[in-house]
């Protein structure tokens, strides 16, 4: 029930939908009695998304997202694991096409690789299904992130897959059980910067201990405040971040998480 609710209302939620349904709505209401309200519901559409597009809110939304977590400190010593999140291969897509096709979260797998060749030892999981409402018989990104992979030159015996996974509630629960962590052994896990505090929230209440390793930087600080001189990028940031913020929010009110904005655990 949470998936299906998280699909329909949860992607209604996010600004450019919900922005789009208001303008339909007042246009189909300038036909009506309720003209004046049509032309409000109109104009307050379009300031609204072009205030998203091109006005630094999106960078702002999504730059504390970005900076929960800083960046993984290799002086330590090496993983013994790593657990990359789906995001990054647009399965159906892939599937058309007959190979692997990156989507906007690519330097997932650029960054894995990158590990894989820095730590040959360490194992890696990859972690994720297919998000469509419907189809259990989708193509699974994993399929095609492991081919992906081994192109890549990460050799096939180190990669495992966990393909049924829909979002990352079940990315932490399902990538436990196939990487079957030992006490004592370090795990890194590989996702988008801003999507990172959902997801050490949820891997921590899975009883996965993971370290946090952000990459897909989205903005930086020198650039929180400037404006946008595309529409979409500004539209696509703001988006991305209310998306983050709305999961925060309704995975602490739901309980699977413990706490509504998960940091660095204090040493």
């Amino acid at each position: 029930m949470f998936f299906v609710l998280s699909k329909t209302i949860g992607t209604m939620l996010t600004p450019i939908d919900l922005l789009i349904g208001i303008g339909v709505l007042g246009a189909v209401l300038l036909l009506t009695r309720w003209m004046v309200l049509g032309r409000r519901l109109l104009v307050a559409s379009v300031l609204l998304l072009a205030l998203c597009g091109f006005s630094p809110v999106g960078k702002l939304l999504i730059l504390p997202l970005e900076e929960r977590f800083p960046p993984w400190d290799a002086s330590h010593g090496e993983p013994d694991g790593i657990v990359v999140l789906g995001g990054a291969i647009e399965p159906d897509l892939s599937a058309a096409l007959g190979r692997p096709a990156l989507g906007h979260s690519a330097d997932r797998i650029v960054a894995t690789v990158e590990l894989a060749r820095r730590y040959p030892n360490a194992r890696i999981v990859f972690s994720g299904g297919n998000a469509n409402l419907i189809g259990d018989k989708s193509p699974k990104e994993a399929d095609y992130a492991l081919t992906m992979l081994e192109e890549l030159g990460v050799a096939k015996e180190r990669l495992i897959a966990e393909r049924l996974s829909r979002n990352t509630v079940e990315n932490s629960e399902f990538a436990k059980a196939v990487a079957k962590p030992k006490d004592g052994e370090r795990w890194l896990l590989v996702t988008s910067a801003y999507h990172m505090p959902r997801a050490m929230g949820l891997f921590r209440r899975a009883g996965f201990k993971v370290e946090a390793f952000p990459v897909d930087r989205r903005t930086s600080r020198s650039e929180a405040f400037s404006f946008s001189a595309i529409a979409i990028n500004g539209l696509e940031r703001t988006d991305v971040a209310m998306r983050e913020w709305i999961g925060l929010t309704a995975y602490w009110l739901t309980g699977k998480t413990d706490r509504f904005f998960p940091g660095p655990e204090r040493k």
